[in-house]
């Protein structure tokens, strides 16, 4: 049986869907104001593992992402500038071409990645009714109050707001009229931002009798809920989003749609840590796939070296365990390489490998059983296919499998042996040339020298 981590109970569960043998699954995409950093990039390889997994158990999956292309403030606390509006001013282009680049360079990305697409891209832009709607109904049912700059979710209404994050143990106590501006209560939230007066926005609809936005949060809640209806299986997302984004998705939807839980699973990835500091788009520590690419590392790489810790588990990165675990993959792909082709399978190295990814998506356990299998010689080609509909590594589609050296090649790389235990460094890059004439490319490892075709 698969179990998962319930963020909203706080305990691993055994993992029932709302309809038997179909999964309805949502996922916080990027806000697509800037290049996604390694460590969002984090996240969407755990969401994409769980995927995966849901798949691999037999299961029927509808997938939606949303793509955050306005409402999303520098401040969780409903203030500073749309992000949007920050990229248009930094590159010297309009919002709406922030949005369109910053969204295909994302899908490039996942794809590098090898993350699966999502069924159904949910683009904010896209559901302004639906949201506009969402908000129509949360005032009429007296969840919202109008102020001078926006509506405002109260949070008052809600006995168990904060629950997934713990707030509900918490007593809640209005603040200081001057810190919160108009609003009722310190952990009220945004639905719909009006246009400040004089203030020149790219993006903004007539709505509640004046130009505006929507609020980040209600984005996520109106969307799931169109694809997905009003109540479904899992929601997953980074660690970052439990305190705000998710607790307020909660509060609106539950009031919106009076079922309780609206969403039966929470599941969330840590951080990626750069010197124990989370992974930031602010500041030295912001790393995209491209500088992944730059320090001559694959991008599959760096997925491996992801897959070697739980996703519950923070995450220290280094440059030099990225390079330690590009080597491992070369050597996990060498070593599927010398599969023989009718080489038999052990079919408890299959059971073990399912229990593994069952148990909370425990790629780290699931690795080491792959290694053990291949190095006792009990996992055949077909269970490789089958792993890797997890992993997503590409075992097989490998450009440097073992290949066929040739004799006058391999004598050759004898010759070079001997002259590199005598630290005749001359002949050795004699050598090296020579073999390279005949079509074949030598690095020194240090388990010894690596061949592959030029």
């Amino acid at each position: 049986m698969l179990h998962l981590y319930n963020t909203l109970t706080r305990k691993k569960e055994e993992f029932k869907p709302i309809e038997k043998k179909s999964v309805a699954l949502y996922t916080c995409g990027p806000t697509v104001y800037n290049y996604a950093h390694i460590g969002n990039l984090r996240t969407y390889v755990f969401e994409d593992v769980l995927r995966r997994v849901l798949k691999y158990n037999g299961y029927k999956i509808n997938h939606v992402m949303n793509i955050t292309d306005v409402g999303h403030l520098t401040d969780d606390a409903d203030q500073g500038e749309d992000k949007m509006e920050k990229g248009s001013k930094r590159e010297g282009k309009t919002a709406w071409e922030i949005a369109e680049f910053y969204t295909q360079t994302f899908k490039e990305n996942i794809k590098d990645l090898n993350i699966l697409e999502p069924h159904i891209w949910a683009k904010a832009t896209d559901h302004i009714d639906e949201q506009i709607d969402m908000v129509h109904h949360l005032m009429e049912n007296g969840f919202a109050y109008e102020t001078t700059d926006g509506i405002y979710f109260d949070t008052t209404k809600v006995n168990d707001y904060g629950k997934l994050a713990g707030l509900d143990k918490q007593e809640l106590r209005p603040g200081a009229r001057v810190e919160m501006g108009e609003k009722k209560n310190p952990h009220d939230f945004a639905l719909w931002k009006f246009t400040k007066a004089g203030e020149a926005r790219q993006m903004e609809w007539d709505a509640f009798g004046r130009k505006g936005f929507p609020g980040w949060h209600v984005e996520c809640s109106a969307m799931s809920m169109k694809y997905l209806g009003d109540h479904f299986d899992i929601h997953a997302g980074g660690v970052d989003h439990i305190q705000v984004h998710h607790t307020n998705e909660i509060a609106q939807s539950e009031s919106m749609t009076g079922k309780k839980p609206w969403v039966n699973y929470w599941l969330h990835g840590e951080f990626l840590l750069l010197e124990e500091d989370k992974m930031a788009k602010s500041g030295e520590n912001f790393i995209t796939l491209d500088t992944v690419r730059i320090k001559g590392l694959s991008p599959l790489a760096y997925r491996y070296f992801l897959l070697q810790a739980h996703y519950k588990r923070q995450l220290h990165f280094s440059w030099e365990a990225v390079e330690a675990a590009e080597q491992g993959l070369k050597r996990l792909r060498n070593k599927v390489s010398e599969i023989e082709e009718r080489q038999a399978g052990d079919p408890k190295v299959s059971e073990a490998f399912l229990e593994a990814v069952n148990d909370d998506l425990n790629t780290p356990e699931a690795l080491a059983i792959v290694s053990k299998g291949l190095k006792e010689k009990t996992i055949n080609l077909e269970m490789i296919t089958e792993f890797d509909k997890v992993l997503g590594l590409n075992l097989r589609d490998y450009s440097e499998k073992k290949i066929s050296i040739p004799p006058e090649v391999q004598e050759l790389l004898d010759k070079r042996t001997k002259a590199r235990e005598e630290k005749n460094w001359e002949d050795s890059d004699r050598l090296r040339d020579e073999i390279a004439s005949l079509g074949f490319k030598v690095e020194d490892k240090d388990e010894g020298q690596e061949v592959v075709k030029s």
